[in-house]
């Protein structure tokens, strides 16, 4: 193979990769001649180091699209789109972001910035270490295989971590918008994690919104046995009045649960 076939071939490729496409050695400085060559000519433009994204003929680099999933996607060999980004790529997120998150078993790299969209890795959940592709599926997107947690694992993520969305106005809106959880899978993967704070949001969340994946109260019932002896507060941070939601011991801002950011017409 060539270098030319190489980039009709690939969108967006890692040194190593293109190395090994080509059969050269590591040692060899042809790769990284060839790689200048092509940056100059703007066949190609420079990520971060390392990573590199493919022009399409007769374009011009510095204002050719990109795709930051396809980004994100490749900035570890295991990266995986989770979190909001999963949510996004998904097509469920509430509000457009311009950051992107991926999560790693691997030495964390710093963020960075490009084209004014970020990039943050994030290490996996300790309670996933056991199991650490629970919750993944491998896409085809942009010609490209891509990793990426699934809705079941977003959606316990998220409730797991919400300060990586921000406010609870955005997550509930977001994770309304999904139409079908396989429950077992919400259920299996909660237990990974095995935090009772999680537990009793996710249950809570559920329960909010029975209709929505048409849940009756047997289906909930597998949740009874993982609600936390004492109360959590579903925020900690919360400055605001709360109030007690026995069922799941979860003690919740009262702004939530009243839905104080709907117009008085809107309803879900």
């Amino acid at each position: 193979m060539n270098m030319e076939t190489f980039l009709a071939h690939n969108q967006i490729f890692t040194t190593e990769e293109v190395r090994a496409a080509l059969g050269m050695e590591k040692s060899s400085s042809t790769l990284d001649n060839l790689l200048a060559y092509h940056l100059r000519q703007g066949h190609i433009i420079r990520i971060r180091k390392g990573l590199y994204y493919t022009i399409s003929k007769g374009a011009e680099a510095k204002t050719h699209p990109i795709d930051p999933y396809l980004i994100a996607s490749k900035i570890t060999a295991d990266a995986t789109l989770a979190y909001h980004t999963s949510l996004s790529f998904h097509g469920k997120l509430h509000s457009l972001r311009t950051d992107f998150i991926y999560v790693t078993q691997r030495k964390l790299k710093p963020p960075f910035i490009f084209r004014n969209i970020a990039f943050k890795s994030i290490s996996i959940p300790k309670g996933t270490l056991v199991s650490p592709d629970f919750g993944i599926e491998i896409v085809d997107y942009q010609g490209c295989k891509i990793r990426v947690t699934t809705l079941e694992r977003t959606f316990v993520d998220i409730l797991d971590r919400p300060a990586l969305i921000g406010n609870w106005e955005e997550i509930w809106r977001s994770l309304e918008s999904i139409e079908y959880l396989n429950l077992q899978q919400v259920l299996a993967y909660a237990k990974l994690l095995n935090n009772a704070t999680t537990y009793a949001r996710v249950a809570f969340f559920l329960d909010q919104h029975r209709e929505i994946f048409s849940l009756s109260e047997n289906d909930l019932v597998a949740f009874d046995s993982f609600v936390p002896k004492g109360a959590h507060y579903l925020d900690l941070h919360n400055k605001e009045s709360n109030q007690l939601v026995a069922r799941w011991n979860l003690i919740v801002p009262k702004s939530l649960l009243q839905r104080t950011w709907e117009e008085p017409h809107e309803t879900f």
